[in-house]
């Protein structure tokens, strides 16, 4: 009798652990968008501003430490160097769906050129995409200055 309740309970236990390593799982769409932005990662690196360009919605905003503008200047940003983002440590990320709509946090240590400078800062970036005829756009990209890398969100 006791025998049989124990591994009632074990099994009872081991479906309770299936299902909550489940639903921390991000599902199919969520896990698209995450790709997606490790991509953009890759692609800004590499100054890959041509798959950037498609990336980058034509009324998307980017708001940074010293300032905020589109599209157009944050290419041109890109492609000149004036900010070189060679290297995104991500240590954690999380999406959220609505709708069309897909707002995904990370939490990086971003190691960058910035005016001829080497820096490293600890963000939070909260990445914006519209999902339009199939296919995600980047609405907004902003970065926000924590004071501890891998600071909780």
């Amino acid at each position: 009798m006791m025998k049989t309740f124990l591994i009632g309970v074990s099994v009872l236990l081991a479906g309770l652990q299936t299902k909550a390593q489940t639903a921390n799982q991000p599902s199919p769409a969520q896990q698209e968008v995450i790709n997606l932005s490790k991509l953009k990662w890759d692609w800004m690196a590499e100054k890959q501003v041509d798959s950037l360009s498609l990336l980058f919605d034509e009324k998307s905003v980017f708001v940074h430490m010293g300032g905020s503008w589109g599209k157009t200047q944050e290419i041109n940003v890109i492609k000149s160097g004036g900010i070189h983002y060679k290297k995104a440590d991500i240590h954690s990320v999380s999406v959220n769906l609505i709708g069309n709509t897909a707002i995904l946090l990370s939490n990086i240590t971003l190691l960058a050129v910035v005016g001829g400078n080497e820096v490293t800062n600890p963000f939070i970036v909260t990445e914006v995409y519209v999902k339009e005829k199939n296919k995600w756009n980047l609405g907004s990209l902003s970065f926000t200055k924590v004071n501890t890398p891998g600071a909780q969100r």
